[in-house]
């Protein structure tokens, strides 16, 4: 499991996550909500975008609006560097880098911040398909459930225990 802090003077892992995992972490205690709690624990070095914020607020407010508040306190609570935003100029520049251009300036803002890996479950960012190779070139995206395996150590079978959980949580 990645730690904020190593004895051997390894940075933490940096990692940004997308509005994708916002929305999904705060709406339901599944394998998103699993990446933010790391992240509240500060088990990695979270990088987020303005943009993001924004993002996950307004779907939040559009479509899980009791959940806002929840949202708010989750980014008063949790430590966090904010990215760069991309210029006007950069996006346009780099329309091709993913298949859906609003998520552009969210890929710019990740590989400008350097992160480690980026966290999205937007299907535009995350297949392995041709539409994805230039920004796979440039950023390692990954999806919650292998972030948690491959970055936190978790197993197949912690993973599994979570798939379909809901509110409230109980035991596992």
């Amino acid at each position: 499991m990645a730690q904020p802090s190593d004895p051997t003077g390894a940075k933490p892992v940096r990692v940004m996550v997308d509005a994708t995992v916002l929305f999904a972490g705060i709406g339901w205690p599944r394998w998103s909500y699993e990446v933010l709690r790391h992240a509240i624990k500060g088990n990695f070095q979270l990088v987020l975008s303005s943009l993001v914020i924004t993002q996950a607020r307004r779907n939040l407010e559009e479509k899980l609006p009791a959940y806002v508040e929840a949202f708010d306190t989750w980014l008063q609570l949790c430590s966090f560097e904010l990215a760069p935003e991309p210029s006007l100029k950069e996006i346009v520049s780099n329309q091709t880098l993913v298949r859906d251009l609003k998520d552009v300036p969210v890929a710019l803002a990740a590989i400008q911040a350097r992160v480690d890996c980026f966290v999205s479950e937007d299907k535009d960012l995350t297949d392995e398909d041709d539409t994805t190779e230039q920004v796979r070139q440039r950023l390692k995206v990954m999806r919650p459930v292998i972030f948690l395996r491959e970055v936190m150590g978790w197993s197949s079978g912690d993973l599994e225990k979570i798939r379909k959980r809901d509110w409230p949580i109980g035991e596992e």
